[in-house]
Parts: structure tokens; C-alpha cells; sequence
């Protein structure tokens, strides 16, 4: 059974942090085989490779993600020290060209294919372009979901369309796995704010996310669509002009994100003064402060299902007829369904319609502070097999059946459990748990 320390005050030691930063870097690595593109970039494709790996451990961004890393990853990675990378998919033509290398962990990595390609221009559908997801954790309950695309190419209205596609069916995913979650995408968009048609302002005005370069470089005020292309040399010393490379960034009602530098990084990445990709890398760097009325946990089970958040109904404040008043668990083997119910009556509820239910109401100054799950294999995907909860005032109820992994959690001192978030199905495969102010 694992345990939580605690400080002095009560406060369990994982949760004491409530702000950090990190810094991140979105690099185009032209690694398609030189018979095919050579860029343009003087130099072996092999060396040049290692060298970037070299740089990737020398500068040590936290969270770094490529793209076109095909025929030439496992040079990248032989040079590179982060922790946390990405198993590639596949040289150009069988995998999609997109990895991450971190030093903090993630859960839930997914590859996803765009649905529309456009060979108008070049040969954009003979690979699986696309993006990936995952969840990265910062700290304890401090998740920021993360997306790297490669979009598709080219100029020509065929290629316009596609690319447009391609990013609405990125923001059309956030929109439906990343509810309630701070999110952050960056890659290559191949698209600028300049050029006509484009669909590049989609997760701004669907996401609500901001851009860090037109946030601190053109004082928040977009380039115009239909004007001419502000076009950068490489490297370039120039942080106002516009490339395809670019980075997306919001926060949740839980995790306030700011942006406190970008900046074009190419001249970081030279080697015997020359370039070691066509792309300039582009590197941007956040602060991260919890919330004083929302808190997460850190999550628990497996990475199925569908998401939920009660994030984006839970209200502000969780006293008076906001405050729980009832829990509600389902279960026989495993967990089957969650649910809590607010003295306003209203109530969120997560899992399938199976188990024996057991429930639990709490008393006008009683509070939900502790759970305990237990996580579990069932048709080879991990599921929450157990969860115990317990009051303020020491009342429990359960549902399930324990096993031999199982986590504790527990509010923070004078806070109370008012939601949940994590994904669900028949039962319920992934839960953590919302807290606020008692």
C-alpha cells in the first residue's frame, strides 16, 4: 500500500508546491531520407542528427517535441539524455514522424491520423501525418495535456483545404479529450496567420487557447490574413517574423498558465556554423500557479474509455446548497459507477449502470475528505476495482473489491472532494478526484 507524508501543517507534502515553470521546444528535424529531401541544410543527415540529440541534452528543454523525426531517430536519441521519450512509429512512408522527449512523465500517449491529406503539392498521404496526445505531469494533480502535429503541406487550394481540416480536427479532439484540462499544442501547422484561407486562428476562437509569440512578441495583435508573408531567414535573429513552426497554450480552473518568453532558437542549433534542419526550432517558456478554489488530485487506473471533467460544472464556491451531500457508488467486482449530489440537488455521475449501490449522506458540517482506489486488470485494460471514501467525521462507504495496488488521497487541509475527473465506460477506468475550499 503506497502512503502520503505530510507536513506539519496538515498538508500532504505532494501537494505543498502551487507554482513551477518549465520551458518547451518545437523543432522540425527534415529527417526524411536525403534521396528524398535534402532540405537544403549542408552536412551528413546522420551527423547533423546526433548533433541535435547533443543539443537537446545541452540545452535540456523540458518538454520537446519533433516532427519528420522518420529515418533518422534513433541518431537523435543516441545523443539525447531526457528521460521520458517516445518509441517512434516508423521511418517516412509507416510512421507519422511526430516524438516527444521530456524530462517529466506523461499517461495516455496517443497517436491520431488526419482524416483528410492532399498530395497537390508534394507526397503528404504517403506517411500518416497527424498528431499525438498526452497528458504530462508536472507535480502532484498538476497535468498539462500536450499535442504535437505535422499538418499537411503545400500552397495550393487543395493543400489549403486539408491543412484546414487537419486543424480543425485537432481542436475538434481538445474539444472533446481535454475538457476542462490546460492544454498546450505546438508542431508544424504549416500554416501562417498571413496567408488566406487558413483555419490557424481555430484554437483560439474554439479552444479559447492563446499564442505566446503573438501574445508577447506583437503585443497580442494577430497578422493579418491575406497580406504578405513576413518571412524569416535561417536562423534569424528576427522574433517578428512568422513561421509554420508555432505553439498554443491555455489554462484550466484549476491551473493558471502564463507564458514568459519565445523565442526563435535556431542559432542554438548550428553545427561548424551551419544549420542542421530547414525549420527554425522555436522555444517558449511557462509558469504554472494552482488555484486557490480548485485543486486536482493526481489521477489513478487506466488510460480507456471516454474523458470526463466535472471541472467545467463544479461551482465556485462548495458551501451552502453547493456543498456534497451525497455519495453514491456502484460496484460488485469492480467499480462501476461514481456519483456525488450537491444540496442544490444537483449532481455528477461517471461509469456504466451495473453493481449493488451503496450510498452515503453527509451531515451539514461533515465533508468527503479521504478515498482510497484499487486498480486492477479486467479484459486487459487497467480499471478502478475499489474505491473506499471517508468523511471528516470518519463515515465510510465502498464499493468493489480491493486488490494489491491501491493509492490514498487525501483533500489538503480544510479542503473537501466536490467532483471527479478521468474516463469511464461500462465501469470506470480512470479516476482523480476535484477538491475546494470546505
Amino acid at each position: 500500500m503506497r502512503s502520503i507524508a505530510y507536513l506539519a501543517s496538515g498538508l500532504p507534502l505532494a501537494l505543498a508546491a502551487t507554482s513551477g515553470q518549465f520551458n518547451v521546444l518545437s523543432f522540425n528535424v527534415a529527417g526524411l531520407p536525403a534521396i528524398f529531401n535534402g532540405n537544403e541544410v549542408p552536412g551528413d543527415k546522420t551527423e547533423n542528427s546526433e548533433q541535435m540529440g547533443a543539443k537537446f541534452t545541452e540545452y535540456d528543454y523540458d518538454v520537446i517535441h519533433v516532427q519528420e523525426d522518420f529515418n533518422y531517430h534513433a541518431h537523435i536519441y543516441k545523443t539525447d539524455q531526457h528521460p521520458y521519450r517516445t518509441a517512434t512509429s516508423g521511418g517516412a512512408g509507416i510512421g507519422s514522424g511526430l516524438n516527444t522527449l521530456a524530462n517529466y512523465p506523461w499517461v495516455g500517449f496517443e497517436r491520431v491520423k488526419w482524416e483528410t491529406c492532399s498530395d497537390a503539392s508534394g507526397s503528404d498521404c504517403l506517411t500518416p501525418k497527424g498528431f499525438t496526445s498526452m497528458r504530462v505531469r508536472f507535480h502532484e494533480g498538476v497535468y498539462v495535456d500536450f499535442y504535437n502535429l505535422h499538418a499537411d503541406a503545400g500552397s495550393k487550394d487543395d493543400d489549403v483545404k486539408a491543412r484546414s481540416a487537419n486543424l480543425q480536427q485537432l481542436a475538434d479532439y481538445i474539444g472533446t479529450n481535454s475538457v476542462g484540462n490546460a492544454v498546450i499544442v505546438f508542431g508544424d501547422t504549416n500554416a501562417r496567420y498571413t496567408s488566406s484561407g487558413e483555419n490557424i486562428r481555430v484554437f483560439g476562437s474554439e479552444q479559447n487557447m492563446k499564442n505566446p509569440w503573438v501574445e508577447l512578441i506583437l503585443n497580442g495583435v494577430e497578422p493579418t490574413e491575406g497580406t504578405d508573408p513576413w518571412m524569416c531567414d535561417n536562423p534569424t535573429a528576427n522574433n517578428t517574423c512568422e513561421t509554420v513552426d508555432k505553439i498554443f497554450y491555455r489554462g484550466s480552473p484549476t491551473l493558471e498558465l502564463s507564458t514568459t518568453f519565445w523565442s526563435y532558437v535556431g542559432t542554438k542549433f548550428l553545427y561548424d556554423g551551419h544549420i542542421l534542419s530547414d525549420h527554425n526550432p522555436v522555444a517558449s517558456n511557462f509558469t504554472w500557479t494552482l488555484s486557490d478554489s480548485l485543486r486536482q488530485s493526481d489521477m489513478f487506473g487506466g488510460p480507456h474509455g471516454t474523458w470526463f471533467n466535472d471541472l467545467t460544472s463544479v461551482p465556485s464556491s462548495a458551501t451552502g446548497q453547493n456543498k456534497p451531500s451525497k455519495i453514491t457508488l456502484k460496484g460488485e467486482n469492480r467499480v462501476d459507477s461514481i456519483g456525488l449530489t450537491l444540496a442544490s440537488d444537483q449532481s455528477y455521475t461517471h461509469g456504466g449502470t451495473g453493481g449493488d449501490q451503496s450510498e452515503l449522506t453527509l451531515k451539514e458540517d461533515e465533508y468527503w475528505t479521504q478515498a482510497r482506489l484499487c486498480q486492477g486488470k479486467y479484459n486487459d485494460h487497467t480499471r478502478i476495482f475499489y474505491l473506499l471514501a471517508t468523511t471528516s467525521t470518519g463515515n465510510t462507504v465502498s464499493a468493489g473489491k480491493s486488490t494489491d495496488d491501491c493509492k490514498d488521497f487525501t483533500a489538503p487541509d480544510g479542503w473537501q472532494i466536490v467532483g471527479f475527473f478521468g474516463q469511464d465506460g461500462d465501469e470506470v477506468d480512470q479516476l482523480g478526484f476535484i477538491y475546494a475550499p470546505q
